[in-house]
This record gives C-alpha cells, sequence and structure tokens, in this order.
C-alpha cells in the first residue's frame, strides 16, 4: 500500500489503542478450546476478563503469569482438575493475536510525518506480545496501562503519554473502537476518533490531511 503523507500542524502525534484497532483476537480459537476442555461457551473470557481478575493485572499489580494463574483456579469446577485447568490456559496463552495489516500500514505512514504511540490496557506481558508480532517497532512509544498503574479510559493514561511523546494533549489525535476511550481522551483535551475499520481510519487521518491518498 503506497501512502504520501502530509503534515498538518494542528495534530503532532497520533496515539492509537493497541486491542480493537492495530491487533484482534480470534474468537473462533478459543471457542474450540472451550469445547476441547467442555467448558461452556463464553465462559474463559468471562472469567479471564472479569473485571476483579483481570483489573489487578492491567494495573501492574500482579503479574501476567499470575493472572493467568488466578484463571486456571477459576476455571477448576469446569475443566474437573487442576492439570486440564492448566493446561486449558496454557494454550490459550500462546495466541498474541492478529495484526491489521491495513492499519498498520497506515500508522506507519503516519509516522514518516508526525510520532505515533500505542497505547493498551495490557498486562506485563504485552511488550513480549508485541515482540512476537513484529510491532516492537511499529511505533515511537508503547504506554503499557501496567507499567503505568493507570488504565484507560481514565484521561490520566492520555496525559501521560502525551507527557511522554512531548507533545501537548490538543496537539495529540487518538483513536479507538471503544467509545468510552473516546471520550475519556476527549476528557484529556485530544480529538478522538471512533475506529470502525480501516476505511474509516484511512478517511479520518486524511481529512485530517495526515495521511493522503
Amino acid at each position: 500500500m503506497e501512502v504520501s503523507v502530509a503534515h498538518d500542524p494542528s495534530f503532532e502525534a497520533v496515539l492509537c489503542d493497541v486491542d480493537g484497532v492495530l491487533r484482534r483476537w480470534d474468537g473462533a480459537a478459543t471457542a474450540e478450546l472451550e469445547k476441547k476442555y467442555v467448558v461452556p461457551p463464553g465462559k474463559l473470557a468471562d472469567i479471564a476478563f472479569a473485571r476483579h481478575r483481570v483489573g489487578p493485572a492491567v494495573t501492574g499489580t500482579i503479574s501476567d503469569e499470575e493472572w493467568r494463574a488466578l484463571v486456571a483456579r477459576a476455571l477448576l469446577p469446569y475443566c474437573g482438575s487442576v492439570d486440564r485447568a492448566a493446561a486449558l490456559v496454557s494454550e490459550w496463552s500462546t495466541d498474541a493475536g492478529l495484526v491489521d495489516d491495513q492499519v498498520l500500514d497506515l500508522l506507519r505512514a503516519v509516522r514518516r510525518s508526525v510520532p505515533v504511540v500505542l497505547i493498551c490496557n495490557g498486562t506485563t506481558r504485552l511488550e513480549r506480545d508485541l515482540g512476537e508480532l513484529s510491532l516492537t517497532e511499529a511505533a515511537d512509544l508503547v504506554v503499557n496501562s501496567a507499567r503505568l498503574g493507570v488504565v484507560q479510559p481514565d484521561p490520566a493514561i492520555y496525559v501521560a503519554a502525551s507527557h511522554l511523546v512531548r507533545v501537548p494533549p490538543h496537539r495529540c489525535l487518538f483513536v479507538a473502537d471503544e467509545a468510552e476511550y473516546v471520550r475519556g481522551a476527549e476528557a484529556a483535551g485530544m480529538r478522538g476518533v471512533r475506529y470502525e475499520g480501516p476505511d474509516c481510519l484511512r478517511a479520518a487521518l486524511a481529512s485530517l490531511q495526515l495521511v493522503l491518498n
């Protein structure tokens, strides 16, 4: 994909949420694992991402390994044994997600003109995942909630990101698929764009003269 870039001086950095924009997850693979281990459909996600369980992991209070151990423990009644619960979580944990190459190309094009910052409500494993997905060099900075101790949509995480990239919030453009994240960034003084697909993102960036066809 060939993309030419022009710099709109009103925006001096683009901040992009990782999950739901640049990275997506294969729900079918999780469903197959649940079927294999005879776990009710949707139960793995319900347990893993229950607020009281994932909250400490994405704020860095506990490590990614500790979080996954808690998930395995909670799955025990469904798996029937400690070994089966551990095996399920181990298989589930091999998935680092899938990269949307169209979004990656757009961010690379933008980066030729202004810095790109990736933001994620991640665990202490985020950096490893980005390495596995060859995304380590895809941005100028990565802001991981587990390292910062603040999660989206708290405006503080967006303000911290703008400080790290040394660009005032009002000159930052933030992209996310979650409406509450966009509102959080806007509360921090940024321009927010709700992500609804690569074409939508391209159009939004073009309208702001950040990416031109």
